[in-house]
């Protein structure tokens, strides 16, 4: 039985639900007291809107999606979260069904919202923002009706240090605003787990002050419970003692010992003082300089040795045949790609870096300890490392499919991205790179981001690869310069290619010449073809202007594509290839505009384009290097 499955039947026969106004039982439903007639529109919209948010939510990357349909008085308008574990199509069925179930559960109600295991919809005739604040009041406590019998003040303990540190983890540590965690008990309980999450389109304080009021319920109705949860429409968290998630766990906590005191409530980290009943930890105890919880450890928290992931030399030398041509995928500045298969069956891609590299070994061991440190869906995974008898092999997993330049600048292979692919690649690339440059451990600048470093698996689900020119950035640090500019002419930033400044946001301006790439098919300008009077970004902002730049789409795609999604995703392409690095989003924002009807983007200005001929003499480019294998950068 999949995970989710189980959670629906446990929550059939095992939690009660508290008193309220509306009818107990799952689902969970609010329904308001202003009401529709039956001669309006108002039905006839809320099925409309039906009709494509919880396909808008489900391929959304945060799988959140808002939309507005209709006129006053039946103008409707509605929200739609997934449980940041859930996959697209689970999300999806989950909002359908809420569609399905909520006008009938709530019949003739124009507020109404309806709360699942693993998604929420709200929908309502008041257009709700992320700044009012009274929507955090429209929530609902649920607990189950066993308690804990053995140590009840132990466990009490160790579900509020628990909780507390999820809710800090997806305020502080998430843009996504999401966290799951896990602590162990005893016997009895062998583990307990817990979920925290808001709505992506708050603030991180205000995710806190929903999650805070929320916390109330903790000690008050949930005393002894082994598992309980608030829902409510902008944020949700809850613990219990059988799992209930999918994905990996973000916090462990060791638990609490027999004689460990009640831990001493502590101020919020806003500095505004959060009432907590005695014995149970203040909600969001104080963050290190680092942005993490003192009080709880995460998987990336500490940098383990790489030397677990060492293979030895002749296993690869077998897998690849002594590196023969025959294996060989392809070859760059760094050296040769070759794929082939070891002996459990696992098809690897093994890159053999070229040698001459006066970095040390030991050095080259810490740095691919943090890089191995990188897991996303998003992003290629690096599963293993040689360094034996001079060689330096980096082994990654292998996708099978092409690199995203091989399809989306052939004639004929293009034809295999329809729209819904393009938006998939779009926001796939869009996530990874967020991963990198905010919610990984790490803060990871690219610097090489190019539709060729894209790789595609047989669902057309984009990895970004080829860490070879990425630098990690302090969790303080916002920019680097270099005097040795590396990167790919077409998609350096100006700052970068004149005066060897990188940060996120340049960053930021090689996913938006790639959006453009991939919306109209076309190459930017590049060292093959450097003296074309007019770059793509060019044409296309005098497109934009003119408002024809539909236009400029993928005559491949044949017009069947979205023009609303097309116009939106041409929007954030030119704001993030904006001239000035402080107009361009951040990869969380961009994420946000991707996956939302509702956000409001800002007219973008002209954008600038250095191509190889606009660099200055005085700059030192190279084409292609190599982080594992060159000279540092001054930073």
């Amino acid at each position: 039985m999949a995970a989710h499955e189980l959670l629906l039947t446990l929550a059939i026969v095992a939690v009660a639900l508290l008193p309220s106004p509306a009818a107990e039982a799952y689902p969970w439903v609010i329904c308001g007291p202003s009401t529709y007639t039956a001669k309006s529109h108002y039905l006839a919209n809320i099925n409309r809107i039906g009709a494509t948010l919880p396909k808008n939510a489900s391929q959304s990357p945060v799988l959140f999606a808002t939309a507005k349909v209709g006129a006053a008085p039946d103008q409707v308008w509605a929200l739609a979260l997934c449980r940041g574990d859930a996959n697209a199509s689970y999300c999806f069925a989950c909002l359908d069904q809420a569609f399905q179930d909520l006008p009938n559960a709530c019949p003739f109600s124009k507020e109404a919202t309806v709360f699942y295991d693993s998604c929420v919809l709200h929908y309502s005739n008041i257009h709700s923002r992320p700044t009012d604040g009274s929507t955090y009041s429209q929530s609902r406590p649920v607990r189950n009706i066993f308690n804990a019998t053995v140590e009840p003040a132990r466990f009490q303990r160790l579900v509020a240090a628990l909780v507390n540190a999820t809710v800090s983890y997806a305020v502080y540590n998430s843009t996504r605003l999401y966290a799951s965690g896990e602590a162990g008990f005893d016997r009895e309980f062998p583990k307990v787990y817990a979920w925290a999450q808001c709505t992506p389109d708050l603030t991180p304080a205000r995710c806190r002050d929903c999650l805070v009021q929320n916390m109330d319920y903790l000690a008050d109705l949930f005393t002894d419970s082994i598992g309980a949860r608030v829902v409510g429409m902008r944020c949700s968290y809850r613990y219990d003692t059988v799992p209930f998630f999918d994905g990996p766990v973000m916090v462990r906590l060791a638990g609490t010992s027999a004689s460990s005191p009640a831990p001493a409530s502590a101020p919020a980290s806003s500095g505004e003082p959060a009432s907590a009943p005695a014995g149970v930890p203040n909600v969001l105890t104080p963050v290190t300089a680092a942005g993490k919880d003192p009080n709880y450890s995460t998987e990336a928290a500490d940098i383990d040795s790489v030397d677990s992931m060492l293979i030895d030399i002749s296993t690869l030398r077998a897998a690849t045949v002594d590196f023969s041509e025959i294996n060989k995928l392809g070859e760059g500045g760094f050296g040769s790609v070759y794929k082939r298969t070891l002996p459990n069956g696992e098809d690897i891609a093994v890159k053999r870096l070229s040698k001459g590299s006066a970095q040390g070994v030991e050095e080259l061991k810490n740095e691919l300890a943090l890089v191995a440190k990188l897991k996303h869906k998003n992003l290629v995974t690096l599963v293993g490392v040689c360094l034996e008898q001079q060689e330096r092999l980096l082994v990654y997993e292998f996708v099978p499919g092409r690199s995203l330049d091989k399809i989306i600048f052939d004639t004929e292979r293009r034809e295999q991205l329809d729209w819904v692919h393009r938006y998939k690649i779009i926001n796939g690339i869009a996530r990874g790179m967020q991963y990198l440059h905010e919610d990984s451990q790490l803060k990871v600048v690219h610097r090489d981001l190019k539709a060729s470093n894209i790789l595609l698996d047989n669902d057309m689900n984009p990895k970004i690869s080829d860490f070879g020119l990425a630098r990690l950035f302090g969790r303080d640090q916002t920019q680097a310069v270099t005097n040795r500019v590396v990167g790919t002419y077409g998609y350096m930033a100006p700052e970068y290619a004149t005066r060897g400044n990188y940060s996120v946001k340049s960053d930021a301006f090689s996913f938006g010449v790639m959006v453009l790439e991939i919306l109209t098919g076309r190459k930017n300008n590049d060292i093959y073809n450097s003296q074309q009077s007019e770059n793509l970004l060019t044409m296309m902002w005098e497109h934009w202007t003119a408002g024809t730049v539909l236009s400029m789409m993928d005559l491949s795609m044949r017009s069947s594509f979205s023009e609303s999604e097309a116009l939106k995703c041409i929007h954030i392409g030119l704001l993030c290839v904006q001239g000035s690095p402080a107009d361009r989003p951040v990869m969380s924002s961009v994420v946000m505009m991707l996956g939302s009807e509702s956000v409001s983007l800002r007219a973008p200005s002209k954008p600038t384009f250095y191509g190889r001929n606009n660099v200055g003499a005085n700059s030192s480019i190279a084409s292609t290097s190599n982080l594992l294998d060159g000279p540092r950068d001054s930073i």
